[in-house]
């Protein structure tokens, strides 16, 4: 029997399973476990008509309670101008894919020539690649470079202070790389130098991995992590989030060789997570062993700019033993996203952005205070985001702060909440926040 959308005959499917030497469709799931196979009927519900459709899933989406968002932990809410989704929704951009016939693409490729401009000199890079796919993702690829860069090394060293979740994504490429993630211990919320002195002094690491702004909102003191990494033959990686180098100390000026980090912050909403886009970039010397491609600009045969791929013009390597990544998409749109923001804002309108949301943090960080209701978890500076530590029931104030529409901080521990506050949020949202924390009885 034919179904409507299963071009293939009973035969033909008999033939391919012959092929693969199965006897029926049901021998190619034989590696998924019986106990996790769903076998009963789907629930499919009846057809609907286009403007049933739509109110199917307006009903479905009015079930997601819009809360007020002090949160952060790698993902912000910072606003975006009304021009950005407008210009993306325009059909050339949002159905494109990877631009691999550069004579066609030309608009694609400037779009992502000025992302790598913008991204070079937000870091303080030389170089930077045409995206990623997130934070997390670059950042491993970032240990792998390192590995790559380097001889006889086996060892990426990573920060206790970066974000729990790009450590798991960086051990998972390990894993499957071959080579090995070792902790730096954190001390007072902030890297332990010491300790990666000593284990750099023992040799065999390739790389070391920090965060600025740490996982806990810090702004870590990199003097002389860069002088200690290339003593002892290993590059310095530091991941940031992109909206904050607006004000901070860019990678470049730490000495870093590779940053990465997440370009969310330039505007992308939330998105219950996603998506995002991953920034690379690095010093010159290592652009040949950059994943992924760079766009060029050269001059054509009339004598006009026009923009290339260049040194890999596609991402699919016939040889992978060769290839520098398994990365399989270039994430132009969210790249393009980032650049139409950046473009947008300038470097004024960056700077104030981030500016709002360092003022705004560490006037709720005080406030709090205020209450005696909590203390400091760590006596460092930070930018937009800080831990601290609540002397009551951390699960029963943040259960207060949803019934009042407010995502109140993340907990971190038993009796930590983490804030964050970025430029969208209004002193009377603040003041709102501060207020449910001083109505509750400890």
């Amino acid at each position: 029997m034919n179904f409507k959308y299963f071009p293939h005959t009973e035969e033909e499917i008999k033939q391919m399973l012959a092929k693969a030497g199965m006897e029926s469709l049901d021998d190619l799931y034989s590696d998924v476990p019986e106990q996790i196979r769903f076998n009963g009927e789907y629930d499919l519900p009846e057809p609907l008509s286009e403007a049933g459709i739509r109110t199917f899933f307006e009903k479905l989406g009015n079930k997601n309670q819009r809360l007020t968002v002090f949160a952060g932990a790698g993902c912000y809410d910072h606003y975006t101008p009304a021009i950005v989704p407008n210009i993306i929704s325009r059909s050339e951009f949002l159905t494109s894919y990877t631009p691999y016939q550069a004579e066609i693409s030309q608009g694609t490729l400037h779009y992502i020539f000025e992302y790598q401009s913008m991204m070079a000199e937000l870091t303080g890079m030389d170089i930077s690649n045409a995206s990623m796919y997130d934070g997390s993702t670059a950042t491993a690829e970032a240990a792998i470079m390192a590995m790559a860069s380097t001889k006889k090394t086996d060892t990426v060293l990573i920060s206790g202070t970066v974000d729990p979740k790009i450590v798991d994504v960086v051990k998972t490429y390990a894993h499957f790389h071959g080579f090995n993630v070792e902790m730096i211990a954190q001390n007072e919320g902030v890297t332990d130098k010491a300790q990666m002195d000593e284990r750099l002094g023992k040799g065999g690491v390739a790389g070391v991995i920090v965060q600025q702004p740490n996982y806990y909102g810090i702004v870590e003191d990199f003097a002389g992590y860069a002088d200690s990494c290339h003593a002892n033959k290993a590059l310095f990686v530091i991941n940031s989030i992109a909206a904050d180098l607006a004000l901070l100390k860019t990678p470049g000026e730490w000495g870093a060789d590779i940053a990465v980090g997440d370009g969310q912050s330039l505007g992308i909403p939330m998105a219950f997570g996603g998506p995002s886009v991953g920034y690379m970039c690095c010093t010159e010397k290592l652009m040949r062993k950059m994943p992924g491609r760079i766009v060029g600009q050269t001059l054509d045969n009339r004598g006009q700019r026009v923009f290339v791929l260049t040194l890999q013009a596609r991402e699919q390597h016939i040889r992978r033993q060769k290839a520098t990544s398994n990365i399989c998409s270039n994430e132009s749109l969210m790249a393009l996203f980032v650049t139409i923001y950046m473009s947008v804002m300038g470097k004024e309108g960056l700077k104030e952005a981030a500016q709002m949301s360092y003022d705004g943090a560490h006037y709720l960080h005080d406030q709090l205070i205020d209450t005696g209701k909590f203390e400091d978890k760590y006596p460092q500076g930070f930018f937009n985001e800080f831990c601290v530590s609540y002397k009551g029931n951390v699960d029963s104030l943040q259960k207060r702060f949803i019934e009042n529409g407010i995502l109140g901080g993340i907990k971190i521990d038993d009796n930590t909440l983490m804030f964050a506050v970025t430029e969208k949020r209004t002193k009377q949202e603040i003041d709102q926040l501060v207020n449910i924390v001083k109505e509750e009885t400890l």
